[in-house]
This record gives C-alpha cells, structure tokens and sequence, in this order.
C-alpha cells in the first residue's frame, strides 16, 4: 500500500523537505552505485582478478568527471554491497624439478639492494593446460621493475625450449647493462646449455639454496597472477589459443596491472621511467 507523503514523513520523524532531500540523495546513491558496477565490470572484463584497491586508483579519475567524489573504504563498502569483492584462491602447487646431478650455482642476491631494473632477473616455468595437453610457460622477470621481461611457451621442458625465453630477454637488454640471472635449481636451469648461454652473455648466474623456495618467490608470485588474474589456469581448446592467451596476458601485466609494491604503478611504466 503507497502512504502518502504527509504520513511517510510522520513516520519516518522528519519534514516534507528533509524526506524529498533525503530521497534525491538515495536515488543519487543508486544511480553512483550503478556507475561504479558497470565501471568494475568493464575493468574485470579485461582484468578479472583486479582488486579493490586497484580499482578504486584507476577508477577514481573516471568517477570524478561524473562527479563522484569516494574515498577508499566507501568504494569498498560499495563493492561488497554489490557482491564484487573478490575471493581468495589456493596458491599454485610447485612444478621444480632439482632431482639431478648437473652443476648448482649459490645465491648471488641473498643481500643485494635494488635501485634500477637489469639488475637482477627472476626466473621460472609455469603449466598450461591445453586440451590436447601441457604445454610449458618459461619466465623471466625483471626483479625491480616486476616487468617479465622474456617468455617462450612450448610443448617441452626441454633446456633448448627454455633458453628462447632468455633469449628474449637478452634481445631487448640495452647495451652495457648485465643483470645477475636467478633461478630454483631446476634441470634447464642448471644444463650446461643454459648456463653456457648465460656466460656468454656475462650474465651472473644465480640460484635458490636447497629447499628454499622462498627465494625466488616474486618469480612464482608473477606465475599465480598470469594465472589466478588473467586466466591461465584455464584449460585451452587449442595450442594457438593458448599462445594467444599467453600473449594477451603478459601484455595485460606489464602494461595495465598496478602494483602496490610500485606505489600503483605498471612493471613496464617503472622498468620504461627508472631505465
């Protein structure tokens, strides 16, 4: 039954000028919020694991021009009342495989402090699943920056598969520069091809102690986020849909996703401006 306004107000204790003020003001809200939904969901269309945080620094400029002034824990209140809050997901299991006899290396950046990219690179590989089977993601990320600076996906494990992402690397690394390579102890890591490619290059060679994978944690840490954010944990219908997914999301992390650890900013805005 509609109540006349006469008799809303009553109940609701307030004035016939306070109740249309206060209605024009819900309204606003709903139609702020709506706003801010269909924002969100064009971001998570091309970003799906973006966060709160993230979303309210690249969001807040567009906000702003319609005039929409929020602060950061409204705009989380929002998310959550709309259900955008994302969940939390299981860590990736660990995919190294050290159980081999070729030479090791000790870790070279145990104590090092970083204050430009090509200093040091981070590496490790990564599964893909296809529908037709694994195929395998070899990274290499800068450690400053957090850009990956070299990748290869192949339908092997083999070392000579894995160098084509060290030598990506090395093709876009400026001239004089000679970054310290660290790695787990993996096979392709420590086969003599690799490692003879990195000395050529005068590359230092770097690696995890025994059973401390924590040391090369930011290299895992970028595999979770291609995953867990863009998707590639996702079985592909082909081996060209996965290289084009691979393709896409490297490109999507280098040069949209905001870092916290880079005060908000993108790897390649860091790795492009400190370089």
């Amino acid at each position: 039954m509609n109540l006349p306004v006469n008799k809303l107000c009553k109940l609701a204790g307030m004035s016939r000028q306070n109740f249309y003020k206060h209605r024009k003001a819900s309204e606003r809200r709903q139609v702020d919020e709506e706003l801010i939904r269909t924002l969100v969901l064009r971001e998570r269309a091309v970003q799906p694991r973006i966060g709160g945080l993230k979303l309210h620094c690249v969001l807040g400029p567009e906000l702003a021009e319609h005039g929409i002034k929020i602060g950061r824990d409204r705009f989380f209140g929002v998310l959550k009342k709309l259900g955008l809050l994302l969940e939390r997901l299981p860590r990736n299991p660990k995919t190294t495989n050290s159980n081999h006899n070729l030479p090791i290396f000790g870790n070279l950046i145990k104590d090092i402090s970083l204050t430009s990219p090509n200093q040091v690179w981070v590496s490790d590989i990564t599964y893909i699943r296809t529908k037709y089977g694994f195929m395998y993601l070899s990274l290499i990320t800068d450690k400053f920056s957090r850009k990956i600076v070299g990748y290869y996906l192949s339908e092997s494990l083999e070392a000579s598969e894995t160098i084509k992402a060290l030598e990506s690397a090395l093709a876009e690394l400026p001239d004089g520069e000679k970054p310290i390579h660290h790695s787990d102890r993996g096979r392709q890591y420590c086969s003599h091809k690799y490692v003879k490619k990195l000395k050529k290059n005068d590359i230092g060679i770097s690696m995890t102690e025994d059973n401390h994978c924590a040391e090369n944690a930011l290299a895992e840490r970028v595999n979770g986020i291609l995953k867990q954010e863009y998707c590639l944990n996702h079985e592909f219908i082909s081996k060209e849909h996965a290289q084009k997914s691979v393709k896409e999301a490297i490109y999507l992390y280098n040069n949209c996703r905001l870092h916290r650890s880079l005060k908000l900013c993108t790897p390649s805005e860091v790795h492009r401006k400190v370089a």
